[in-house]
């Protein structure tokens, strides 16, 4: 499975009411080193398929969805899980690190 695309219109039914949790990836198409992390995330989102929902926001489609998240650097990933923060990460990062913040939740 790959990552799904985020928007506000389907925020609550792919984010908030999801069984599993949820990593976002707020991005965009003119951005370095989100163009690096893209092949991580889709990795990712093939390797913890089932247990692991990963999706990405394009802040230049949907940025009232990044305001509401108050993402004011990108690449910036942010974990859901129960419909609610679990944590986030600036930045790129490698892979491990990605990881790390959701391996307990799975």
């Amino acid at each position: 499975m790959s990552s799904l695309t985020i928007t506000k219109d389907n925020f609550e039914s792919e984010v908030l009411q999801s069984q599993i949790p949820v990593l976002i990836d707020f991005w965009a198409p003119w951005c370095g080193p989100c163009k690096m992390l893209g092949p991580v995330i889709d990795q990712i989102a093939e390797e913890y398929s089932g247990s692991l929902k990963v999706g990405k926001v394009n802040i230049d489609e949907d940025g009232a969805l990044a305001e509401q998240h108050g993402i004011s650097s990108i690449p910036t990933l942010i974990l859901y899980k129960d419909g609610k923060l679990a944590g986030q990460k600036t930045g790129a990062a490698p892979k491990n690190d990605i990881t790390a913040l959701f391996k307990d939740l799975i």
